[in-house]
Order: structure tokens, then C-alpha cells, then sequence
């Protein structure tokens, strides 16, 4: 129930990001339809994960995935939301077919184990920072403020929003709970947090933070704490199996869709085993390799989320850095991803009764999870410094770049060349440096796109 509270935001923001968008035809998605699939697809791979894989990982729309189809794919390369739906479902074949024939795992236990413990920690670092933002505790400065500074605390370096001393009281009675030991105090925080929110919201009236789309700095996040008019409703699944597999090819071309692929499957790829390589550290699930048992099964079925997410057209699912939630809170099997995914189930007949928690009600446990998974820093030997460079590198790359596969690839780039300049070249596995030089053409993609079209 943890996991469930800490991601459900996703039914509300994946809609933002892609049921918003025109294509090229003038087609919006619309945001009912998507929360709908949203819940589904989350739903259908969080219970499939559980069940087969038998760990405690939640799987829902990847933020920055979803991002990529949306602004890269439609807005940017013209294609219509069933050919963008039909690359991810593409790109979810090959995610599968490199888990069964065992290269996802190659690649997981070819990793030093100091990037593994970065990767760890830069997550940690990655979903504090969520937290901290969505729950307006740290916030972006307007370019028009006359500083270079890109983001500050609160507003005007105030704390000065109901919803922000809501997380405050949040993040101090979770960090409460946790040092008191109590059961399940993750979970209870966010009910008590919920309670607080909903009796400061009747108070103050913060409302939401866009009124009549202007935005209203003081109000919250995304889902007001208020009780709903109504407590469910069907949900509408019409967009479930509008997909268009070989569209993208004719439209802009074999070689560019082939491109927009490959860019969906490396960042698939490693964000998938970066946050499973980190929630397997932090519930002790892993081998003293640092590596999950029955590592290849967790990858097939993570894989079969990208085109469940294609087909569904809530695009492509993967294992969710928030599940570190429900984990710090104990869980430690797939019987909790069954509850979770029931849960995500009942959210699509149940809309606005998950809506009253809000995102700062949330937060707090996030930032909790980060402090708890930076403790994986202690096994990074920084006194070697071409391992400590890329460690940090991929540390902070990760939460300043808000992509768990930015940091990665980063790292892995910094971490092969490093091994050069300390003589230690042939130390490193080849699929280091595979994964390296792929990951230069990833960074470089814009550029590349743009001298082919």
C-alpha cells in the first residue's frame, strides 16, 4: 500500500505529459482515457511482476520515457500517437528478446560493484529529489528573476505555502516513525500526513497550483486534499490496442525510426537495471555480486511492460524508483506488488477517491527512502579516484538531469576512460565499453537526427 501511494501520482502526471498532446493529425489522447490505461497497464505489470518474479517492485509509465514519446517522437518528429505507441511496442520486443537470451544479465554482472553501489545512491538522490519538488520545498526560479540560480527553497526562499509545511509535518512525523521503529510507520505517515493536508486545505484554501491555467504558487501540487463528490465511475479503455507497428517507418523513414528506437531501448534498458539493482541492494534481495537471483526472469517480465505500455498507449512501463517506498516499509516479496497492482486496478473505477491523498502527503517518504538508500555510499572506494569520479558523476547526474539513465551513462562513459588513464584499461569488461560507446551515441542524438533529416 506504500509502493501504491508513493507512485499513484503517475495516474495523474503520465495524462499531463501525453494525454495533452496534439500529434500530427491534430489527435489528442485526452487525460481520462490515459489515466485509464495508466492504471491498467501499471495494474496488469505490477501483479505479472509480483507473481512471476517474486519481488516487490512496482511497475507503471516511465517518467522521461513517457517524455520522450511525447516531446521527441510526437511533438518534435511529426509521427501520429499510434506510430509512437508502436515503436514502444517495438522497443519492448527487443527489451525481451536481450533479457531471454541473457545479455540484460551479462550486462548486470559485467558492472563494478562501486557503480552498482553509485547507482544505488543517485536513485536515493534522484526520488529525494522528486519529493522535495513536487512538494514545492525546492523550487525552479523563473528565468525572469535575474539570477543565475536555477532553483531555490520554497518561494522566494520561504517557506510560504500551506502545502509546503504540510510535507515539512509529513517529512518530521515519517522521519519520526522510522527512527521509533513502528510497523508499517511509512504507510501511517502518509494517512496521517493525508488527514493534516485535508483539515490545512479546508482551512486555507490553497486549491490547485494552476487556477484557470494560471499558475498559483501556493496551492497543491496536483490532486487537492478534498473529499470527492463522488467516489468512482468506468473507466473508459478505448485507447487499449491503438497502436500502428510499421506507421513511424514510412513516415519519417526507416533509419530515423530505427534511431528513435534505439533511443527508447537504451533508456529502457538502463533504467530498469539501475532501479532494480538498487531496490534489490536496499532490501538485502541481492547476491554478495550484488546481483538479483533469478535476475533473468525479473528482465523478461520488466521487459513485457514496454509493450504492454505500447499497446495500451500509456507508454512504455517500467520498474518504479518509488518502490523503494514500500521496501524501506518492509516489503521484501511479490506478494506486496499483488497488493499494489490491485490497488492500481481499483484506481481506475476509483479516480477521485486516490486523488485526496496528494503528492505532498507522498513526498515525505521519498526523501525518507533517499536518505536511507544513500547509505550504499560506504561501499565506493573513493580513495581510488578513477573510481570515485565516475561514482560521483553518476551520483549527481541522475538527480541534476532528473534521468536515472542520464546518470548511468555518464558514469559508465567516465568509469571506462578513467580505467585508461589509470592504466587498468584491460580491467574493464568489454561490455563496459560496448555500453559506453552506445551510450555516446545516445548523448548525441539530437545532432544525429538532425543531420539526417
Amino acid at each position: 500500500m506504500v509502493t501504491f501511494f508513493a507512485m499513484a501520482y503517475i495516474i495523474i502526471l503520465n495524462p499531463l505529459i501525453i494525454g495533452t498532446t496534439a500529434d500530427v493529425n491534430g489527435t489528442v489522447l485526452g487525460v481520462p482515457q490515459v489515466a485509464a490505461v495508466t492504471a491498467l497497464t501499471a495494474g496488469v505489470m505490477t501483479i505479472a511482476f509480483g507473481l512471476i518474479a517474486r519481488y516487490p517492485f512496482g511497475i507503471a509509465a516511465g517518467l522521461g520515457l513517457n517524455t520522450l514519446v511525447a516531446v521527441t517522437m510526437v511533438a518534435g518528429e511529426g509521427l501520429t500517437w499510434p506510430e509512437a505507441m508502436g515503436l514502444v511496442v517495438i522497443d519492448g520486443i527487443i527489451i525481451v528478446l536481450l533479457a531471454v537470451s541473457g545479455f540484460r544479465s551479462a550486462v548486470f554482472r559485467a558492472i563494478p560493484s562501486s557503480m552498482k553501489a553509485a547507482m544505488g545512491v543517485g536513485i536515493g538522490m534522484f526520488i529525494a529529489m522528486i519529493g522535495l519538488v513536487d512538494a514545492g520545498f525546492v523550487r525552479r526560479i523563473p528565468d525572469a528573476a535575474g539570477t543565475t540560480v536555477p532553483v531555490g527553497l520554497g518561494i522566494d526562499g520561504s517557506i510560504a505555502s500551506w502545502p509546503t509545511v504540510t510535507f515539512v509535518l509529513g517529512l518530521i512525523i515519517c522521519g519520526f516513525l522510522v527512527v521509533r521503529g513502528v510497523r508499517g510507520g511509512l504507510f501511517i505517515g502518509i494517512l496521517a500526513t493525508t488527514i493534516i493536508a485535508m483539515i490545512v486545505e479546508a482551512v486555507s484554501h490553497s486549491g490547485p497550483s494552476f487556477v484557470d491555467g494560471q499558475p498559483n504558487p501556493t496551492g497543491w501540487s496536483l490532486a487537492v486534499p478534498v473529499l470527492p463528490e463522488g467516489f468512482g465511475g468506468l473507466p473508459d479503455l478505448s485507447l487499449v490496442g491503438a497502436v500502428d507497428m510499421v506507421g513511424a517507418f514510412t513516415r519519417v523513414g526507416v533509419l530515423a525510426a530505427s534511431l528513435l528506437v534505439f533511443t527508447l531501448v537504451l533508456a529502457n534498458f538502463f533504467d530498469a537495471m539501475g532501479t532494480m539493482t538498487a531496490l534489490g541492494k536496499q532490501g538485502g534481495l541481492v547476491d554478495e555480486t550484488g546481483v538479483l537471483p533469478d535476475m533473468k526472469k525479473a528482465l523478461v517480465v520488466e521487459g513485457f511492460g514496454a509493450i504492454v505500455g505500447g499497446a495500451t498507449s500509456s507508454s512504455s512501463a517500467t520498474v518504479y524508483a518509488d518502490s523503494a517506498a514500500g521496501v524501506g516499509d518492509g516489503a521484501r516479496t511479490g506478494l506486496a506488488n499483488i497488493v499494489t497492482g490491485v490497488l492500481f486496478l481499483l484506481a481506475m473505477f476509483l479516480t477521485p477517491l486516490y486523488e485526496v491523498v496528494p503528492i505532498e502527503a507522498a513526498a515525505p517518504v521519498l526523501v525518507i527512502v533517499g536518505a536511507l538508500m544513500i547509505a550504499q555510499i560506504v561501499d565506493i572506494e573513493w580513495t581510488q579516484f578513477h573510481i570515485a569520479l565516475p561514482a560521483f558523476l553518476t551520483i549527481v547526474v541522475m538527480p541534476f538531469t532528473y534521468s536515472i539513465a542520464n546518470g548511468i551513462g555518464v558514469g559508465f562513459i567516465a568509469f571506462s576512460l578513467m580505467a585508461v588513464a589509470a592504466g587498468k584499461a584491460k580491467e574493464v569488461h568489454w561490455i563496459m565499453w560496448l555500453v559506453s560507446a552506445l551510450f555516446v551515441v545516445y548523448f548525441g542524438m539530437d545532432p544525429i537526427l538532425a543531420a539526417l533529416g
